[in-house]
């Protein structure tokens, strides 16, 4: 069974910084996309960011420049660096194994003004 558990959101001012991770047991993330979106109160869950299986990374526009996404093999683990955070980056943030139908339980990141 495929798990994934988020962790590391929490509340930032404006132009802060936060890591999240996604640590996946059951399946390895080399061997696997994985994503991360997030959803804001009353919005549509968007894709951010993703790590392909070799090892190539996707942003959406919105957090070029200020993103990064990265794989720890040894861990089993994938993060979601964000620099840079404005309010309108506030939702909950998923990590996403599509391969594998499998998603956290997500995490909250609140970006105060």
């Amino acid at each position: 069974q495929v798990q994934l558990v988020e962790s590391g959101g929490g509340l930032v001012q404006a132009g802060g910084s936060l890591r999240l991770s996604c640590a996946a047991s059951g399946t390895a993330v080399s061997g696997n996309v994985i994503a991360w979106y997030r959803q804001a109160p009353g919005k549509q869950r968007d894709l951010v960011a993703q790590i392909t299986v070799t090892g190539r990374t996707n942003f959406t526009d919105s957090v070029k420049d200020r993103f990064t996404i990265s794989r720890d093999i040894a861990k089993n683990t994938v993060y979601l660096q964000m620099n840079n955070l404005q309010p309108e980056d506030t939702a909950v943030y998923y990590c996403n194994a599509p391969l594998r139908a499998a998603w956290g339980q997500g995490t909250q990141v609140t970006v105060s003004s």
